[in-house]
């Protein structure tokens, strides 16, 4: 049976599939071709990560297509309850890039409260010339312990976030829609693992007292962004918003006049409305630190990520071949 990862899978879930019988194509379809290409091929299973798109016109005309496999937390790019309705296999890795997605929201935190996306950019430049200059401009910075962290959505990522908040020895504060405690693990090398409980607190408290919010929130059913003009008006004048899970969860228009008007003092974004064509605006902006959709993109990660799709596969095809 042909597996297509059009989107790429790691050289250990690569090597997984191929020991276990499959071929392997990981030459990228353009997602205009792809329907030909999966029924020309006979691909029993289909694997993307955010660049391809599963809808329901893939989804009847490919009816040999065994089981849809989608690398990473969210499957906005796919029709799930559809391709399910239709007798497809839906499977994803929600817990494979946690620690990944967490671990640059905290590099997110250090570079706006020590100015070094910034200073990274401007001192290569002017840093011989300027250096005085810079060296004033930079020198304002903020530290992290004992500054408040709210989390919006405590899934994996945001329990993984909290995680790294409390050993650096920040305040946490939580919304979610579910759950209303949450017990965080720490393990301290030397020390041992803690558990740490935390209590649900009401969106309006954790955005008026948080000095960074970080949003871990699937994409919204109505479609409103979870940070808008209201909220951003009720953040510390301060504060900082970091945005690693789905383009649209902050309304970026209102981020723009809300940074130009000084109601909050910078951002950092790894995705955007228009991907991969995001407003130039939001890139150039001197208080915005800006990456491209990489918060899962760590060796680790995309090596957990491939091995657990070689699983699935394995579980659900080679049982039924």
């Amino acid at each position: 049976m042909k597996v297509l990862a059009n989107d790429g899978i790691s050289p250990s879930g690569e090597a997984a599939l191929k020991e276990a019988g499959f071929t392997v194509i990981t030459d990228k379809v353009e997602q205009s071709d792809l329907i030909d290409y999966i029924n020309k091929e006979d691909v029993a299973a289909l694997l993307v990560r955010s660049a391809t798109t599963v809808r329901k016109d893939l989804i009847d005309a490919c009816p040999n297509l065994k089981l849809i496999g989608r690398g990473g937390v969210g499957m906005d790019n796919i029709d799930v309850a559809y391709a399910r309705e239709k007798g497809k296999v839906v499977v994803n890795t929600p817990a494979a890039s946690s620690l990944s997605v967490a671990e640059i929201v905290v590099g997110k935190m250090f570079s706006l409260a020590r100015f070094l996306y910034d200073s990274h950019l401007y001192m290569p430049q002017n840093g011989v010339a300027d250096f005085k200059v810079l060296k004033k401009k930079y020198g304002k910075g903020t530290e992290l312990r004992g500054k408040t962290l709210g989390i919006i959505g405590m899934g994996r990522i945001g329990q993984a976030l909290a995680s790294y908040a409390l050993g650096l020895g920040m305040k946490v504060l939580y919304n979610d829609r579910s759950s209303n405690s949450v017990d965080i693990k720490l393990h301290i090398h030397g020390a041992g693992d803690l558990t740490v409980t935390l209590d649900k607190c009401d969106k309006e408290t954790l955005i008026k007292e948080s000095d960074f919010i970080s949003l871990h929130v699937p994409k919204q059913e109505n479609g409103e962004a979870v940070l808008g003009t209201a909220e951003l008006a009720k953040m510390k004048n301060t504060a900082f918003i970091i945005n690693s899970a789905r383009g649209g969860s902050v309304d970026e228009e209102a981020l723009l006049k809300a940074l130009d008007a000084g109601e909050i003092a910078g951002a950092a974004l790894d995705v955007y409305e228009n991907e991969p064509t995001p407003n130039e605006a939001l890139l150039k902006h001197p208080k915005i630190a800006a990456t491209p959709h990489i918060g899962a993109a760590t060796v680790e990660a995309q090596d957990r990520i491939g091995t657990e799709l070689a699983d699935l596969i394995k579980e659900h095809l080679l049982v039924k071949a």
